[in-house]
């Protein structure tokens, strides 16, 4: 097994990739800008930190790597786990700074959690940090096996994801109202919290990623 994790200059991936190193034991993982690089791939991972529309432009600036990711993840359906803004760039289109076209795997908007200066009810000051309970929806997800209702897991974010269909939320989270939290359909999934940085429950989120055969 071979896990890959996109480097499009988002941000530092060290964390991100020693979590993945550790649960995937003597597999290979590359951090890599090569599109091709993915083609060799078992496993891909989108992680992203900042605004959206320089992610997104990031992403599309190396080259040919939009047309592998379709290739591989729409196309071969291998699985695909986007984290923080790597999440939020699975949606239709982002609003951060303007309007940015998404990848437009799941229907939905990227919008601000609240207006610039205000506060969400309750006093709740954005960005959401820190730690928070996650409520899982539906029937149990892969990726989310094993994990007890109640964890906890690491956000950093000032805008969400609203899905059209909640049919794709997988897991929400309540800060001043529902936040979606994850969401995924077929062979991918995305979280807005951090693996990488939830302790256990992140390592086990990501064994679970690695075993997941959809």
């Amino acid at each position: 097994m071979t896990v890959a994790i996109v480097d499009y200059g988002s941000g530092n991936l060290r964390s991100a990739a020693k979590a993945f190193e550790r649960e995937a034991g003597n597999s290979p993982v590359l951090v890599t800008g090569q599109a091709d690089d993915l083609d060799r791939a078992d496993h891909i991972v989108l992680p992203g930190v900042g605004a959206f529309g320089d992610c997104a432009a990031g992403l599309r600036a190396l080259p040919g790597m939009i047309e592998a990711l379709k290739a591989n993840v729409i196309g071969a359906g291998k699985p695909f786990l986007g984290i923080c803004v790597g999440m939020q760039l699975m949606a239709t289109r982002g609003l951060e700074h303007g309007i940015h076209e998404g990848l437009g795997w799941i229907e939905g908007e990227v919008v601000p959690m609240a207006a610039e200066g205000e506060t969400l009810p309750g006093g709740l000051k954005v960005p959401h940090m820190g730690w928070n309970e996650l409520a899982l929806k539906g029937a149990s997800h892969p990726v989310f096996a094993g994990l007890a209702p109640g964890v906890h897991a690491y956000f950093v974010h000032s805008y969400q994801f609203r899905s059209t269909d909640p049919a794709t939320v997988l897991a929400e989270v309540d800060y001043g109202g529902p936040v979606t939290a994850a969401v995924g359909r077929d062979n991918m999934v995305g979280t807005q919290f951090h693996p990488e940085k939830s302790q256990a429950v992140g390592l086990a989120l990501i064994a679970n990623f690695l075993a997941w055969r959809p």
